[in-house]
């Protein structure tokens, strides 16, 4: 006979209740109920009692409650204690909303401004915390007390199905190894791309399907796959879209503009560009110099500081370029049209005036708002090939005489120069892939580089001449550790460097430029680059250690960087040249700096950083992607590869000439140890002598190319080591445990993986790696 559950004199049943009756309880209850209620209401005695104190706890972080003596159910509005999560970076304070959400009438979510402590600084999007809540009359308000793990990390794959029709996630992040069982699969099918959440706290936790996003290998997926991954902004709102709309038509007054549409003012871009941010010109003076004039779209006129257009160029950062498309920063009718300086269209323009002496130092400047009409939009390519044939007009011409002057006062500077391929995907108009190369550098390249960088100077000496705010592009000196570690390094290649010496980017040209041998040299260019500071975005001035300049600003590409952006606003202020709004256009007054630009700089400076940084993973990943899906129709085929970096667990080799990134475990490289000389960054055979190093050049054997992660395995050929171990497989049945005697089974190995496979021993600075 079936027990019955005892129920209390209110009709409840006895015993630990579950989270949904605890919820119920909340909710109905006329007062404030804590633990000591809702024991009380369900008779919980002794150790039902420190059950119902941890299920409140795990109520409390799941947001479903809030976690103090009250305990109040968030089903009437958010909860003082519960879990959020930052769904994106606005004027560099996080904004996060309720992990969970219900309510009986559908409403959104409320979005809460992050208030980050010390304890708690840094929120990213996509971050899980629990927070302190509080409703004020700006609206709501969090106060981070418990960062917590991320349960959506990786969860992007392929659905699979094994032989028992269970459906599988393999992932298409390279850092994710295993596959993931799919406990609720949705409407997604076999073979499509999908997001997928935890179900569980548990890594290995079944998940969830939440987002389908179709063929993982159809054209232009791999796209489509990094904007999901990396959580990049596609969409604009409405509120954006409207705002573009009605700016664009905007009337460009002569009178309060600077007249340059006669001036034959030329854009020198990539013959696929769409969004054409500057122009350039340059007449001869009379004393060996040069007259030019650098002509950048004026976005602050159309963008204005607190509008719909401005949340969000400021909330994407930049514009993130893929081989098949561009997640742009502003909408396409400013991007591509009415910004972009197009030939024989006028347009609204900040234009940079600059004296060049005979020397090649920019030495007077000054900057207005104008109109101009651009007499040509020229491929790199062309441009060049006209200058090299002979053909090019007095404007190009000009435009390489003084670029020639730049160019001789640049080498004076000596910047850092360093030989750093760019790959380039093209793909036809199917979107599939015609050709991956190196893009050729030209002297074209060069010139449109040289008059950015004088303009970036100018813009940033002027706002200072002016005590202004100035978004500094900043590229610090190399750290001490790490040029410790570059001293090192070079010591095992038989090479001194001295730490007490001023460290400036002419000391590295001159090491590089004393190596004849090209393996050689490129092995410790590998090194000089490794030991570089990342650049940033910030208002206090560290100078750009690379450019070997004091002081540095982005100015020429406020299109696609919202850092530009800022600095023409400082700029229309500091130089008073504001014009005033049409007035049958609602839109903001000013489009100079805000309020909150100023008092909020540092924080919109580190947040637009951060999507510089995702944006280039994103790049990259993407490129990685096409690159290996090139290659999968080659494996088995043997390669011309560099080394690019050694670990314990194998080395990363690089196809020449293309690019692509892959792996050689050191599994398979052998029955024999090898030793790790993490100062040397070396592999060395220990009975035959064999050595793997950065930038050593060797040949090896295609073995893997997974075009869904970007990954690439090689295999050093006729090697008699274990053979490659595929990524993505479901996890094998546990091994029976070793048992002294009956020998040891060979250990495989894979990047990520802790410990080091045991033909590995490790040597160098100690144990922290």
């Amino acid at each position: 006979m079936a027990r019955m559950k005892k129920h209390n004199r209110t009709g409840r049943p006895q015993g630990l209740p579950s989270k949904t009756q605890i919820l119920e309880f909340i909710q109905g209850s006329p007062t404030p109920a804590g633990k000591r209620e809702i024991a009380k209401a369900f008779g919980l005695k002794g150790q039902e009692k420190i059950a119902l104190k941890k299920r409140l706890k795990d109520m409390a972080e799941e947001g479903l409650i809030d976690g103090k003596r009250t305990a109040y159910h968030r089903m009437g509005g958010v909860p003082k204690v519960t879990v959020l999560k930052v769904v994106e970076i606005e004027d560099g304070a996080p904004v996060a909303v309720p992990e969970n959400w219900e309510t009986d009438g559908g409403q959104k979510p409320p979005r809460l401004v992050v208030k980050e402590s010390k304890k708690l600084a840094a929120l990213k999007r996509g971050d899980r915390f629990l927070a302190r809540t509080e409703e004020t009359e700006r609206g709501w308000i969090a106060h981070p007390m418990k960062k917590l793990p991320a349960r959506t990390e990786g969860l992007m794959g392929v659905v699979e199905m094994d032989g028992g029709g269970k459906p599988w996630l393999a992932p298409v992040d390279k850092r994710v190894r295993e596959s993931a069982p799919i406990g609720d699969l949705g409407e997604a099918k076999e073979g499509e791309l999908v997001l997928a959440e935890r179900m569980g706290k548990s890594p290995r936790a079944k998940v969830k399907v939440i987002e389908v996003i179709g063929d993982p290998l159809a054209p232009k997926s791999f796209s489509l796959i990094a904007i999901a991954k990396h959580g990049i902004p596609h969409i604009f709102p409405d509120g954006a879209l409207e705002e573009a709309n009605a700016v664009s038509d905007l009337p460009l007054s002569v009178e309060q503009r600077e007249d340059l549409r006669d001036v034959p003012i030329v854009a020198i871009d990539p013959a696929d560009a769409r969004d054409h941010d500057d122009a350039i010109w340059a007449e001869p003076d009379d004393k060996g110099g040069y007259r030019a004039i650098v002509a950048i779209a004026d976005v602050s006129f159309y963008v204005r500081p607190g509008g719909a257009l401005d949340r969000e160029a400021r909330k994407r950062g930049n514009s993130v370029y893929f081989p098949d498309r561009v997640v742009p920063m502003l909408p396409e009718i400013l991007s591509a049209n009415v910004c972009s300086l197009v030939e024989g269209e006028d347009r609204a323009a900040m234009a940079c005036h600059m004296r060049i002496d005979k020397d090649g130092k920019v030495t007077d400047w000054r900057f207005t708002r104008a109109i101009v009409r651009i007499s040509g939009n020229i491929a790199y390519e062309d441009a060049q090939k006209a200058i090299d044939d002979g053909s090019a007009d007095d404007v190009l011409k000009n435009l390489w005489g003084a670029w020639k002057l730049l160019h001789r006062a640049r080498v004076a500077r000596d910047p850092l120069d360093l030989e750093l391929p760019e790959r380039q995907v093209r793909l036809n108009d199917a979107g599939q892939i015609e050709e991956i190369a190196v893009r050729e550098r030209l002297d074209a390249h060069r010139v449109v580089e040289d008059f950015m960088i004088a303009a970036n100077v100018a813009a940033a000496k002027a706002l200072e001449a002016k005590k202004a705010p100035v978004v500094y592009r900043i590229h610090e000196t190399p750290s001490r550790e790490k040029l410790t570690a570059f001293k090192d390094y070079l010591a095992t290649q038989g090479r001194s460097f001295a730490l007490g010496q001023v460290i400036t980017p002419g000391l590295f040209n001159r090491m590089l430029k004393d190596i004849a041998d090209p393996a050689e040299k490129a092995l410790i260019m590998e090194a000089v680059l490794r030991s570089q500071t990342q650049a940033y975005y910030g208002p206090a001035n560290a100078g750009h250690f690379g450019l070997a300049l004091g002081s540095y600003a982005h100015f020429t590409s406020p299109i696609r960087r919202y850092a530009d952006l800022l600095v023409h606003r400082a700029l229309v202020d500091a130089y008073k040249l504001e014009q005033p709004r049409p007035e049958n256009h609602d839109i903001p007054e000013s489009s100079g700096l805000s309020d909150r630009d100023r008092t909020a700089l540092s924080q919109i400076t580190d947040a637009i950083s951060q999507t510089e940084r995702r944006a280039m993973e994103a790049e990259r990943d993407t490129i990685d992607r096409y690159v290996a899906a090139w290659l999968s129709g080659r494996v088995g085929e043997v390669f011309d590869t560099r080394i690019t970096g050694v670990q314990g667990f194998g080395f990363f080799a690089t196809i020449e000439k293309l690019g692509g990134d892959g792996l050689v475990p050191v599994s398979t490289l052998g029955r024999e140890y090898f030793s790790y000389d993490e100062a040397a960054q070396k592999l060395t055979g220990e009975s035959s002598g064999t050595t793997y190093a950065v930038g050593d050049r060797l040949k090896l054997k295609l073995a893997e190319a997974n075009a869904l992660t970007g990954a690439l395995k090689f295999e050093v050929p006729d090697s008699d080591g274990a053979p490659i171990e595929r990524r993505g497989e479901r996890p094998a049945p546990k091994k029976k445990p070793f048992v002294k005697g009956q020998g040891a089974p060979r250990q495989k190995h894979s990047q990520g993986q802790r410990g080091r496979p045991n033909n590995i021993r490790h040597q160098g600075r100690g144990k922290k790696r």
